[in-house]
């Protein structure tokens, strides 16, 4: 902790009065002062959110120190520009808050500088360094309800990295699942709703419960930010299009005008003229994309998760191999968003498959093309809103001068069956790009010092301008002097120059000498020799003439970059031009990256993957051959049992799995649901052979989500998802149920399971699976064709050993049904006390005999057996009853005597009545 900055204010009782009269934000804002020392800036933060960043990134409140006095003060954290970092990083990402970032104008006159939230990063791009793994999408919802079931939604939503407003309108039911799978096709980060006010609003409320559940932050905007009044004139400001914003189609959607005019507010465009005439406006369509709910995303393990111990345990990880930091971002995209035109994925597939089979062009384009593309989406940001240095424009450099190596190395493709789309796809398009970059490739050439580069130093060259050229001579006498001193320093300590002796241009102590650690004695005691510092590659020093030259090479530099300032702006603005060209070669790039991606992936899993044959929506069966879960498989130690699916319309569409715990059953259906996603994404699939009709959505119940903390029981949360299947699903859609009806008792969650499962079998007619451990809902196959059992293996072999059975897991599928759940065995498994396990088996084998004898008793006997065995048995009662009064006989005797009555009445032995008071 010692290296956290002292907390220094220089008017503490002023700064205190001005932090306790601004006014109170809400809980998500932090509010975060930047501070400036001679030692370089430092950050710090006061009151509730000082308490907050002590106990989320120091982890203890040791690190809190009172500003003003001990009474009175206010308590306060410091944080170094790193650790500054750190709690953006974790605010932002991982806890949804809102930073207000602070800065003093002037003695004690602080304003917000800047602002940042979980969708709108623009103002801290830099300070996170680009560690954004997906665009931070923010997006506003209007809705209104009417009286029937049906809601009217309205959204407007940004990616501001790439300058586009989207719009939607739709129809949606009272649950809102349209607005959910839009929500999780866009990624979305943050949600800007209507304030509730006093009187809580229900249909905010189910917004607010979608968005938390789907990890999204909430921002609260008043009814006033959705005002759309002023929304043409201010969209007509924003947009390329130079027609007026009211002759647009899109302003036709009026809720999406609400949701626009609120975003516009809330991420403060207009206040940007670097904005005005950048955006672009579009219609999203739902329907062009695989609709996808929550709980799906949990069950496929589709991005990474808190818990995931690698980055194989999601599909996310597993494709990943990109390069460019724009293709992980398309590839989290992609996964959201898979496609419903057949026509799309077989392109895509078309492409992959031109990587895979030739794996010279695949390790190419990854090692020598596209891991060395910067991301361009960030470096067009920085000239958009004129952050950009003549760094920035040498990046641009150096992105064109390596695009007509890939473009050669596309061009070498003699395979005419993939040239011809990878043509069209990409070369292309990419020798149109290069040669628009041909011109800034020149300018840039006669303009910057493409030498100094090699120096890290970046500069006007100096034989453009005669200010610079004398500048740049007197430069290079200071260097030459220096390399002087630096041989008589070596000779003096006799210290070998580029092996013990360095000189460096260090970033505090500037220009100066390096000695390794081992040769740092050779300094000591020697006046002449200035130590600056020790740290891990060696010991820093200096020397009066080396102190002189470094003085006067500061001052030569500080004057060559005042002189070359405007020539600087000038390349840097010409550069900017070509932004619209580096935004397009982000978007063709990152595609490129994700393709090659699914490429690698698909080559070097365990087993290749294959190309999956695609049959139209509505059409066609779904046909796995050996089928594997991609992510299981990679885990280590792990040796996967593949299993073949069959979903055939008509004879197989609806499968209910039973088997034992831990045997497989949860894995089976994930995989099938992740299989079909990987298939619409364009991706290969890891199976022996496959053919998939095109789902319009994978709707999963999966496990018990518990949402105590939320004040949602585990079963009501079960019944919301499953509310959610039944009025989102189609014909054409997927349903995953794992487990369903656990939350209450058998007999209700059995009748459920049921209800529930010939809903889907009779009403939507879907591809579904469901594992169960109601044995019972196996006899759905008595009355429906279309419903197959399967069950999951479990060989039992007997042991002498305390007469346990020893049950081995062999996580193979196959037809038919499986009539035990072997739970005891599981606790066996996981090395419960031997007493609880007897008394476990003791209890089952009870209950199972009371089931059989309740079952017995519930059989139904027709009026006449009943009537008819009754008659019998009181007659034989009575027999039996002169036979033994007054007799003197013992019980045993007593028994034995109604023994021979009931066995010398064949009648009665006869009659169903009697047979079923027999069994109890």
């Amino acid at each position: 902790m010692s290296s956290r900055p002292e907390l220094k204010v220089d008017d503490e009782i002023g700064f205190i009065s001005f932090f306790r009269n601004l006014p109170n934000t809400d809980e998500e804002t932090i509010r975060v002062f930047k501070r400036g020392t001679s030692g370089g800036d430092f950050y710090t933060a006061h009151g509730d959110d000082a308490a907050f960043i002590a106990m989320t990134i120091y982890k203890t409140t040791s690190v809190l120190r009172q500003l003003g006095k001990t009474d009175t003060g206010l308590p306060s954290v410091t944080m170094t520009i790193t650790v500054y970092r750190n709690f953006l990083r974790e605010a932002l990402f991982k806890l949804g808050k809102r930073i207000e970032i602070w800065e003093t104008t002037g003695k004690m006159q602080w304003k917000v500088k800047k602002q940042a939230s979980p969708g709108n990063l623009q103002d801290v791009e830099d300070e996170l360094g680009g560690q954004v793994d997906s665009a931070p999408i923010i997006l506003a919802v209007k809705v209104t309800a009417k009286a029937s079931e049906a809601r009217n939604v309205g959204v407007c939503f940004a990616d501001a990295s790439v300058r586009e407003l989207g719009v939607s309108e739709f129809l949606d039911n009272d649950l809102y699942s349209n607005l959910e799978s839009l929500l999780i096709q866009l990624g979305v980060k943050e949600c800007l709703v209507q304030s509730e006010g006093q009187k809580k609003d229900s249909e905010l409320s189910k917004i607010r419960a979608i968005a938390e559940n789907c990890g999204i932050a909430i921002a609260e905007r008043s009814v006033g930010d959705f005002g759309a009044k002023d929304i043409e004139q201010d969209l007509t400001r924003l947009l390329r299009d130079e027609r007026a914003a009211g002759t647009l189609p899109q302003t036709d959607l009026k809720l999406a005008m609400s949701s626009a005019a609120a975003l516009i507010k809330y991420l403060g465009l207009l206040s940007d003229p670097s904005n005005f005439g950048q955006y672009q406006l579009y219609q999203h369509d739902l329907s062009q994309y695989m609709k996808l709910d929550a709980s799906a995303l949990k069950a496929l393990n589709l991005m990474p998760g808190p818990r995931d111990g690698s980055k194989n345990m999601n599909l996310y990880g597993l494709l990943n191999h990109c390069k460019t930091p724009v293709g992980s971002r398309l590839l989290a995209q992609w996964l959201k968003q898979p496609l419903m035109s057949l026509e799309g994925i077989e392109r895509r597939q078309q492409l992959v498959e031109a990587f895979v089979m030739d794996t010279e062009l695949r390790q190419t384009m990854q090692e020598e093309h596209l891991k060395f593309i910067p991301d361009l989406y960030r470096l067009a940001k920085r000239f958009q809103r004129k952050m950009a240095s003549l760094e920035d424009v040498v990046r641009a450099y150096q992105l064109s001068i390596r695009l007509p190596p890939l473009i050669g190395t596309l061009e070498g493709i003699m395979d005419e069956q993939y040239k011809d789309p990878l043509d069209a796809e990409y070369t292309t398009k990419l020798i149109e790009y290069s040669n628009s970059l041909l011109k800034l490739q020149e300018m840039v050439e006669s303009t910057v010092d493409l030498d100094a580069l090699d120096r890290h130093e970046y500069i006007i060259k100096p034989e453009f301008d005669d200010s610079l050229r004398i500048l740049s001579r007197k430069l290079e006498k200071v260097k030459y002097n220096m390399d002087v001193e630096h041989r008589r320093v070596s000779n003096d300590l006799d210290q070998e120059i580029g092996k013990k002796l360095f000189l460096e241009n260090h970033k505090t102590h500037g220009h100066c000498f390096r000695l390794t650690r081992n040769e740092a004695g050779s300094i000591r005691n020697k006046r002449e020799y200035q130590e600056c510092s020790t740290q891990k590659n060696g010991v820093y020093f200096t020397t009066s003439e080396m102190t002189k030259l470094r003085r006067e090479h500061d001052q030569l530099s500080e004057n060559y970059n005042r002189t070359q300032t405007g020539l600087v702006t000038e390349v840097v603005g010409v550069t900017a031009s070509y932004c619209p060209i580096f935004e397009k070669l982000a978007g063709l790039l990152s595609h490129l990256d994700v393709i090659v991606s699914f490429a690698h992936v698909s080559v070097h899993a365990p087993t290749s993957y294959v190309r999956p044959k695609m049959h139209p929506r509505g059409e066609g069966n779904t046909i796995l051959k050996e089928a594997r879960h991609p992510c299981m498989e990679m885990q280590d130690d792990i040796q996967f049992i593949t299993n073949d699916v069959s979903l055939v319309r008509g004879s197989s569409e609806f499968l209910i799995i039973t088997g034992p715990n831990m045997g497989g059953k949860s894995t089976y259906i994930r995989q099938i649901g992740v299989i079909a996603l990987m298939a619409q994404v364009g991706c290969f699939v890891p199976c022996l052979e496959a053919e998939l009709t095109l789902f319009d959505s994978i709707l999963a119940r999966v496990g018990a989500s518990d949402s105590q903390l939320k004040g949602v029981s585990t079963f009501m949360a079960e019944m919301l998802e499953t509310a959610n299947i039944l009025k989102s699903a189609t014909s054409d859609s997927l349903i995953i149920i794992d487990e369903l009806g656990r939350g209450t008792s058998t007999y209700d969650g059995f009748g459920l399971a049921w209800a529930i499962s010939e809903h889907i079998v009779k009403e939507i007619g879907c591809f579904a699976m469901f594992a169960t451990h109601f044995h019972e809902l196996t006899a759905l196959v008595d009355e429906y064709p279309q419903v197959q059992n399967l069950h999951v293996v479990a060989h039992i072999g007997d042991t002498t050993e305390q007469d346990r059975r020893e049950v081995t897991l062999l996580y193979k599928v196959e037809e038919g049904v499986c009539d035990q759940s072997f739970g005891i065995h599981v606790a066996e498994l996981v090395r419960f006390p031997e007493k609880v396990v007897n008394m476990a088996k003791r209890k089952a084998d009870e209950l199972e005999d009371f089931s059989t004898k309740h079952e017995a008793s519930h059989i139904k006997h027709s009026k006449q057996d009943v009537e008819e065995g009754s008659a019998l048995l009181k007659e034989m009662l009575v027999q039996w009853k002169k036979e033994i009064v007054g007799k003197g006989m013992t019980t045993e005797d007593q028994v034995g005597k109604m023994k021979e009555l009931v066995m010398g009445n064949q009648k009665l032995l006869e009659n169903p009545f009697f047979q079923s008071v027999k069994a109890l």
